[in-house]
């Protein structure tokens, strides 16, 4: 056991230190706009949530991710090598999938974060949204997705250290915020803008509306999985591990509880803006600057760092996200004409079906009735994908902890191996749960003609999305036993449908919401049972 650890510290060099991995884990984890989306969602209830969250779901899930990560540290650590090696090739293909459309919505709401983070930076307002229709604001977000696909071929590692100092710079702008916000409340006598704050406004409301925001507070606490490689270069991971991950809770509480408490100090709970999820980062900030007299400053210093960080991430994420699915799931599954690269190495098809899926998941929402609309469904549309991929790392912990004795690990998360595999199954359990109840739209009327067409495009928006990945094996199929899968008819057909639908869509576009979401539902099931249809046609070779 020990040997394990140390060959693969000597084959990496160094060690990490575990505060050093702590603060690597971190920046992944939480950022502002967490704390933000969830305060929206719940208000000072949060609060509670943020601390049931940290002790039941945080700190089990990263000790979870690192025995994981020590178990597959020959095959770099990540998610899909984790299936493959519990349960087979075709699930790790499919979690590489889901794992990769699990960031398409996030690519496109990063997008319109560049979008929304420019009209800030250079208005000082967010009154640009007023004059902003949505046929605009997703043509500039598609501006954004081009320009950036040709940026990362020239930039990606460039990009990539800006992400990071961006990542950093969140980071202290976040806790300056709070610093600042405490300060100031001593400083008017500990005047609150959310009234009354006692015990029983902390204490959300337990009903629907609140199981369907649980997968948006999941979905700010995951990602401590893209640290799990490095458990394999500490010196004494067994010990210094466990440090590292509550290190990172005791962060976490922080910056999220008191995070949570310092808008509570500006924003009356009780009467959030509508646009809280979209431009409540910038209001904060415009607010902190007004209480220390200093304008616009604060506001000016967060939009500036918010937009080079998001338009690093988002070069770094359209490279990263489809060199991953194309270099993880290899030749078996995916059809050759994605896996095809041009002469830098780039899997140019690869970048146009990001593009394509981005467009779709743009579509969808460029019906809905406002900006402020399209961009809180697409963040919650990320809060039901990405809770919904973290299945898969519990489901893998539940596998070597059935078998221990065929998955030998440097670390250990509790040595009872029926106490662990039980606590990997509650919190499977929990993200299922919080998964399928995040389907429910949560920020307009229930029941509405808005809330109707939501649900309809989040359950197409998942079918497309998950559903292509279990079509691309058959198409690969057809690959090794014709020699082509869709002869020049069969591609036509496909094109036309695509662009047929997409039509019809927006000829739609002023009939009621909820008759452009079952046209649009209708139309999924047909684009599907036509490529269906067209795959088990024999493909006419030239």
């Amino acid at each position: 056991m020990e040997e394990i650890s140390m060959d693969s510290n000597e084959t990496h060099g160094k060690y990490i230190s575990w505060p050093i991995l702590a603060m690597m884990a971190f920046v992944t984890v939480i950022g502002f706009e967490d704390i933000m989306y969830n305060f929206k969602n719940q208000g000072m209830g949060v609060i509670t949530s943020w601390v049931l969250m940290l002790f039941l779901y945080v700190i089990p899930y990263a000790l979870m991710v690192g025995q994981l990560g020590s178990v597959f540290n020959h095959e770099g650590g990540g998610l899909s090598s984790w299936i493959r090696g519990t349960k087979g090739e075709f699930l790790g293909y499919f979690t590489a999938w889901t794992y990769w459309a699990a960031s398409v919505p996030y690519v496109v709401d990063s997008a319109n974060s560049v979008v929304v983070g420019f009209g800030w930076s250079f208005t000082g307002s967010g009154k640009f949204q007023d004059t902003m229709s949505n046929s605009t604001f997703m043509l500039l977000s598609a501006l954004i997705f081009v320009i950036f696909i040709f940026v990362q071929r020239h930039l990606a590692h460039s990009m990539e250290l800006l992400s990071t100092i961006g990542g950093f710079a969140m980071f202290g702008m976040t806790v300056l915020f709070v610093l600042l916000a405490f300060a100031g409340l001593i400083k008017n006598g500990g005047h609150m803008a959310t009234q009354p704050m006692n015990i029983h406004t902390i204490v959300p409301k337990f009903d629907l509306k609140y199981l369907t925001t649980i997968g948006m507070l999941i979905y700010a606490v995951n990602g401590s999985e893209l640290v799990a490689p490095f458990i394999t270069r500490m010196k004494r991971p067994q010990k210094d591990f466990p440090k590292a991950m509550i290190t990172l809770s005791i962060m976490t509480a922080f910056l999220t509880i008191c995070g949570s408490f310092a808008l509570g100090i500006f924003f009356d709970a009780n009467h959030l803006p509508n646009d809280m999820k979209m431009n409540g980062d910038y209001y904060a900030f415009q607010a902190l600057g007004k209480l220390y007299g200093l304008g616009n400053f604060f506001m000016y210093l967060y939009a500036w760092t918010s937009v080079i960080y998001m338009c690093a991430l988002l070069a770094v994420l359209l490279d990263a996200m489809t060199r991953m699915l194309i270099a993880d799931t290899g030749s078996q599954y995916m059809p050759a004409f994605l896996r095809k690269t041009n002469k830098e190495g780039l899997p140019i098809n690869g970048y146009f079906l990001t593009c394509f899926l981005s467009a779709f998941i743009m579509l969808l929402g460029a019906f809905l009735p406002e900006m402020n609309d399209i961009f809180n469904w697409l963040l919650n549309l990320n809060g039901i994908i990405s809770p919904g991929v973290t299945c898969w790392i519990f489901y893998a912990f539940m596998k070597i902890r059935a078998n221990s004795a065929k998955y030998p690990s440097s670390y250990v998360f509790i040595k009872n191996d029926k106490l662990a595999w039980l606590c990997g199954f509650l919190l499977l359990a929990v993200t299922a749960i919080a998964t399928v109840f995040g389907i429910f739209p949560q920020d307009t009327s229930q029941f509405s003609s808005t809330w109707w067409y939501e649900l309809i495009i989040n359950i197409v928006a998942i079918v497309v999305l998950i559903g292509l990945g279990a079509i691309l094996p058959s198409i690969r199929a057809r690959e090794v036993k014709y020699g082509l899968a869709f002869d020049k008819w069969q591609r036509n057909s496909l094109i036309i449908l695509c662009l047929g639908s997409i039509t019809l869509g927006v000829w739609l576009g002023g009939s009621q919401l909820a008759l452009r979401g079952l046209w649009i539902f209708i139309q999924a099931l047909v684009a599907l049972g036509l490529m269906y249809l067209i795959g088990r046609r024999q493909p006419k070779q030239h």
